[in-house]
């Protein structure tokens, strides 16, 4: 079996194929609210999917913290927004704060971190 890295860096790759699955790295938003750093972040895994050959319509999980659970209604207006309304089989979102600092050096924002796995196609 072969693994394909996309992105990859001197600490991580930004998203691996394996097996008929992509594995996405953890993608921190910027933005000035939660609003913009979770399209941030969608935008994101929209990209490194669409390089893995494949799209939303194929989450298999995703996981996603963010800072202030009260702003949980802001950032699931935005993933409702993101999410193919075609998929039956609609991922299980899992939600937690976090207080860990920044990723990669990309900032200190409120949506932390997403983490999705897609099918690949063919």
């Amino acid at each position: 079996m072969s693994i394909t890295r996309l992105g990859a860096g001197p600490r991580m790759s930004q998203a691996v194929i394996h097996n008929g699955l992509v594995y996405s790295a953890g993608q921190v938003g910027q933005g000035a609210d939660i609003t913009a750093q979770t399209r941030d972040v969608l935008a994101n895994v929209d990209k490194w999917l669409a390089e893995a050959g494949t799209d939303k319509s194929k989450i298999l999980s995703a996981t996603v913290w963010i800072k202030d659970m009260a702003e949980f209604g802001e950032m699931n207006a935005v993933w409702d927004a993101w999410i193919d309304p075609k998929n039956p089989h609609r991922p299980r979102l899992h939600r937690g704060q976090s207080g860990f600092a920044g990723i990669s050096g990309r900032g200190d924002g409120d949506c932390r971190d997403k983490i999705v796995e897609g099918r690949k196609h063919g």
